[in-house]
């Protein structure tokens, strides 16, 4: 830990004495701004809302219909006989079982869609900076920085880029 450290210390004096000696461009990207609002993550994300809306209503259903049980347990519990109270019992049981894996499998396959549309999106994010870099001649440009000077934040210019998707064309164009 300590060797990265003071590597990543000597290569950052390195890129300052770079800097001083001649004309040095830098630009940082804050990556979480890129995939809030970009049209790629945004559409990505109504995707991934539409994909999964039915399953979440069944799961609402499911959930209500086992809260009405429950409150029917309560409400008639006088009324009904022990085998009838056991029955209802069991079936609670059984539906907040299966709600409880609906619920867990809802969350594990969510979770999965969103980090393979999240990797779609950093792939066309990282596409628009190399042609940016390209373009505008940037020497170096930082996707995470714990502070970066507004002069040299280029998050704008990304996510208008990638409004404009033109990060699949332009790179099958340098590619040839």
């Amino acid at each position: 830990m300590r060797n990265l450290i003071y590597m990543m210390l000597f290569a950052l004096m390195a890129v300052a004495g770079y800097a001083h000696a001649t004309d040095f461009k830098v630009g940082v990207v804050d990556t979480e701004r890129v995939l809030r609002e970009s049209v790629p993550a945004m559409s990505a994300e109504k995707k991934i809302e539409k994909e999964f809306s039915a399953r979440d209503a069944d799961i609402k259903a499911l959930a209500k219909q086992a809260k009405e049980l429950q409150t029917t347990l309560e409400k008639d519990n006088n009324k009904l006989t022990d085998a009838e109270h056991r029955n209802k019992e069991r079936e609670l049981t059984s539906m907040n079982v299966n709600l409880q894996r609906m619920q867990r499998e809802f969350r594990e396959d969510l979770n999965l869609r969103k980090n393979e549309e999240l990797a779609i999106v950093l792939d066309k994010a990282n596409k628009a900076i190399q042609l940016i870099a390209a373009t505008e001649k940037f020497d170096l440009i930082l996707q995470e920085a714990v502070y970066r000077n507004p002069k040299i934040d280029i998050t704008d210019k990304v996510i208008k880029f990638l409004a404009n998707e033109k990060v699949d064309d332009a790179s099958n164009n340098t590619a040839n």
